[in-house]
């Protein structure tokens, strides 16, 4: 298993589900569904956990743990 984080808060989320399909489970799961929403080819992951009440952080480590068992 590798330990570099794959996924940072500063990516945009189109890009991170358009490269890491895998990690779009991993997204709805902490509550965010609206992944193919316009907004998400602009908004940062920090910026989408934000507009959903959601720690930043937990989610881009909540991406990462679901990139890594893959």
């Amino acid at each position: 298993m590798e330990n570099a984080k794959k996924i940072t808060g500063e990516m945009l989320v189109g890009k991170i589900c358009a490269e890491h399909p895998e990690a779009i489970p991993a997204l709805q799961a902490v509550g965010m569904h609206c992944l193919g929403c316009p907004s998400s080819q602009m908004e940062s992951l920090n910026d989408a956990a934000f507009v959903h009440g959601l720690d930043p952080q937990k989610v881009v480590d909540a991406v990462n743990a679901a990139l890594a068992e893959n």
